[in-house]
């Protein structure tokens, strides 16, 4: 019997609270382009949104969760609590920076919290990662962010910040991983330490959609060769953040309740790794 994933199944994380296993990301989109995308997403069941202060569209994620709430497309009567917001801070820096930055974020957003809020990167160094870091603490502390956690993180960063005796260690580590980059070392380190890692770009970008082992998988599956990928992270215990603008394809990429990889198929997509990067790699930065 295939485990039951669907667009609302959630994970728990280290501090108690939970988030949906499955995030749309909205990675460079904007304006009309994202509000259609949220939108088509949440009637498609999804309830968890990755955004960022560098994608700029923190505010049209928000008034779009907003206007559907209270809206007629509200079949189901969610309210905010069942809803789950991500956003990133751009830069690390001093603590007044990062401070007043997450307020804004929270301003920019509308929806009152942000539930997940990231380290964007570890660039800027031991001090500013540290620094910003406490900003996220003192976030949390004061109600307007629920989990920190960060994103692009290593394992020396990782091990830094968890050496630091953070009063909140982050719950999440969000960074590219899919079968052509598995990142093995820093996937083990966050499991080991209870840090939930979110797979971003989980689909390759559409860059191997036709690797004759995502197709074949693909035809022994009966599923799109982005269910396939979805599919893979969420068996290996991650959260992924599939990205899309077109409403067909959000509906399938949510939809991956229906098969199960078996442990060899697993393997066989495991064995395609070749550290493929489809956009930044700061995971060695100092």
């Amino acid at each position: 019997m295939a485990q039951q994933f669907t667009s609302t199944s959630r994970i728990k994380l280290a501090n108690g609270l939970s988030m949906p296993r499955i995030h749309l990301g909205v990675y460079m989109t904007s304006g009309q382009e994202t509000n259609n995308a949220v939108h088509c997403a949440l009637v498609a069941g999804y309830r968890a949104f990755d955004s960022a202060q560098m994608y700029r569209n923190e505010g049209e994620v928000g008034s779009t969760i907003l206007q559907y709430l209270s809206g007629n497309s509200n079949a189901s009567q969610l309210k905010r609590e069942d809803i789950h917001f991500t956003s990133k801070l751009a830069s690390n820096s001093s603590y007044d920076a990062a401070r007043k930055s997450i307020k804004q974020s929270v301003q920019e957003c509308g929806l009152g919290y942000i539930d997940l809020f990231l380290l964007h990167s570890p660039y800027g160094g031991k001090t500013a990662r540290l620094a910003s870091w406490k900003a996220i603490e003192d976030a949390i502390a004061d109600g307007e962010v629920k989990t920190g956690g960060v994103s692009n993180f290593g394992f020396k960063h990782l091990q830094e910040l968890l050496a630091s005796k953070p009063r909140f260690p982050p719950a999440v580590n969000q960074i590219e991983v899919h079968p052509f980059n598995t990142r093995t070392e820093i996937t083990s380190f966050c499991q080991q330490h209870d840090i939930v890692v979110e797979a971003y770009a989980p689909l390759v970008r559409a860059l191997r959609m036709k690797h004759p082992v995502i197709s074949s998988l693909s035809e022994r599956y009966s599923c799109t060769p982005a269910q396939l990928l979805v599919r893979w992270s969420l068996q290996h215990g991650y959260v992924p953040l599939p990205k899309s603008v077109t409403k067909d394809r959000i509906i399938k990429n949510g939809e991956i309740a229906g098969f199960e990889i078996d442990a060899k198929d697993m393997e066989k997509s495991d064995g395609l790794d070749e550290y493929l990067v489809t956009d930044w790699d700061p995971v060695d930065a100092d």
